[in-house]
């Protein structure tokens, strides 16, 4: 008989194949701090956003950093002029570094954290997942109320039908 595990649900669900690493160096400097806010701010840009989900998410790169240093050299090397730059030229400039490793660390947590974020799945109107509820096709799947209304009337245009019912038999 086999022997039953003493692990907790919860518990199951972690991965624990790769021990937590402590940080590789001291934690991120206040201005490194604002430049990384701005970072997210500029890469994943949605007007309707308050801080907090930013904030929350700059949190949660620093934490997910492998190497802090390298996080770190990278937000120094944007500059402090970054943070004073206007939209299209922050854009600019991390463009100039997106192939840069410090980068894709940041940009591989964010896409997760950011829009992993309740308040944000407020804000976009996102009712999280339908598979507990039922599912979308009686809860409104149709009901983006920012598209046009479809066109009803046919169209005039006259259709050439290529398959012929010789075919199918």
């Amino acid at each position: 008989m086999a022997e039953q595990s003493t692990q907790q649900p919860q518990e199951l669900q972690q991965d624990t194949t790769h021990e937590s690493a402590p940080p590789s160096g001291p934690p991120l400097t206040e201005q490194q701090r604002k430049m990384l806010f701005r970072l997210l701010r500029v890469a994943y840009p949605h007007d309707r956003f308050p801080d907090a989900p930013y904030e929350r998410t700059a949190k949660q790169v620093e934490d997910a950093a492998e190497d802090i240093a390298a996080l770190a050299e990278g937000l120094d090397a944007l500059g402090e002029e970054f943070l004073a730059m206007d939209e299209a030229a922050a854009t600019d400039a991390l463009r100039a570094i997106d192939e840069q490793a410090f980068f894709r660390a940041i940009h591989s947590t964010t896409v997760v954290a950011l829009y992993d974020d309740r308040e944000v799945w407020d804000l976009l109107g996102y009712e999280g997942s339908s598979f507990d509820k039922g599912g979308y096709l009686e809860r409104g799947f149709d009901d983006l109320d920012w598209l046009p209304d479809p066109r009803i009337t046919e169209s005039e245009e006259s259709r050439v039908e290529l398959v012929t019912d010789e075919g199918t038999r």
